[in-house]
């Protein structure tokens, strides 16, 4: 696959989970924020907890997203959100912070198939 048809694929997948935390009440504080460590996908606010979301999006029958998060990539979003909270000074306060993981599957016309979201998940 191309990088542009995987970049494509992959911005549709944070927009579906974009739009399903805003569906959840969360608000979307930053999206694609790039670090010296890398990008976060996304980082909501729900008015108790910030959320620093992984997105991981597939083609259906091209393997499951969650292949993709392994126990480097956690480590490599924990810095990323380290280095945010450091770099935000204006953030809003939060008595909570959790590391989630959204997979998303779409189909060949470019169709949600699967969204599945795991919360706490590193």
């Amino acid at each position: 696959m191309s990088t542009d048809l995987r970049h494509r694929l992959g911005r549709l997948g944070e927009d579906l989970a974009a739009a399903h935390f805003e569906r959840r009440g969360f608000r979307v504080l930053a999206r694609n924020h790039r670090t010296r460590f890398g990008e976060l996908d996304l980082i909501a606010y729900d008015g108790e907890r910030l959320v620093f979301a992984e997105v991981k999006t597939r083609r259906a029958g091209s393997g499951h997203p969650w292949d993709a998060l392994d126990e480097t990539k956690c480590r490599q979003v924990r810095r990323m959100a380290a280095a945010w909270l450091h770099d935000t000074p204006d953030r809003p306060a939060a008595a909570d912070l959790r590391f989630d993981a959204i997979g998303v599957v779409i189909d060949a016309r470019g169709r949600l198939v699967r969204l599945d979201h795991l919360e706490a998940a590193f």
